[in-house]
């Protein structure tokens, strides 16, 4: 039996700089894993199969584990079968990458289970065949995502130490949003930054991280909050009464917030469920590298 954490992810900044002709959207983001994790176990058996501790997740062909678990088998026919099981702590539809995640979670998996192993490089290539920020999760840590989410660059030392270990609350309300949804819906708009003062901005801050990165902005927030009233609405809310910026995370509809200090989350929560009801979702949770 191997088992693995697939960790959240946080953008801490994301911009977006075009559209591809293949669809796709160009982007620049500083991306944190966090401590927050779903686990992965997998068993050598027959053949491939996964349940979930989610009963609201299909454990059939659609889901990205078993899609990875193909993909992997496809490039190494004589690899181990088995089953996975999943438990579930990262929400879906927030834009944490749980999916993503859990599906380069199994590509790792496998390749323990097999006397020549792929090794991490060449996993990567492989997960930019399941989805566009799947190559982030081979490795997690910090990262500065480029392209379509598959190119991938360490951070500075200095960053590392920065950011390294910071306390983060993240949210999520009672709904999801879906990413090509927000794609789309910037599409429509044109609003694209342009891709020097997005790599500009990235290097400044980079240079001396102090301060909240996130200031660096979300291209998508204005999309996914023109359109989801009750994001900015709760956000005002909590800066409000508790002084604390949250701010969209990739396509959302999660919110994260640094420099939480080490303030009792209880109340908070009482504002969250104010404004979105018992189904609000609060994790407390670290950057990990």
């Amino acid at each position: 039996m191997f088992v693995t954490a697939a960790h959240a992810k946080l953008n801490l900044s994301l911009a977006i700089t075009g559209r591809r002709a293949d669809g796709f959207h160009e982007l620049v983001s500083l991306v944190a894993g966090l401590e927050l994790a779903d686990e992965l176990t997998f068993t050598p058996g027959p053949a491939f199969a996964l349940t979930c501790d989610d009963p609201t997740l299909p454990v059939d062909g659609t889901n990205l584990v078993l899609r990875a678990a193909e993909a992997y088998a496809r490039r190494r026919p004589a690899c181990v079968r088995g089953a996975f099981r999943l438990a579930k702590r990262i929400p879906h539809g927030a834009g944490l990458g749980g999916g993503s995640s859990d599906a380069a979670a199994a590509l790792r998996l496998l390749d323990q289970a097999v006397p020549d192993p792929l090794g991490l490089a060449e996993l990567e290539v492989l997960a930019a065949e399941i989805g566009s920020d799947c190559p982030y999760f081979v490795r997690g840590g910090l990262q500065v995502m480029r392209g379509r989410g598959e190119r991938l660059s360490p951070v500075s030392a200095s960053v590392r130490q920065a950011l390294a270990g910071q306390r983060v609350l993240v949210i999520k309300p009672p709904f999801s949003i879906a990413t090509p949804e927000a794609y789309a819906g910037l599409a429509r708009l044109g609003r694209y930054q342009d891709p020097v003062i997005a790599e500009a901005r990235l290097a400044a801050w980079c240079a001396a991280p102090a301060g909240d990165p996130g200031e660096m902005g979300n291209d998508l927030a204005a999309v996914i909050f023109a359109k989801h009233l009750a994001l900015p609405t709760a956000l005002d809310w909590l800066q409000s009464r508790h002084g604390l910026c949250f701010r969209l995370t990739g396509s959302g509809s999660a919110c994260f917030a640094l420099g939480a200090g080490d303030g009792d989350v209880a109340p908070i929560m009482g504002t969250l469920r104010s404004a979105w009801g018992s189904a609000a979702w609060l994790a407390d949770t670290r950057i990990s590298v």
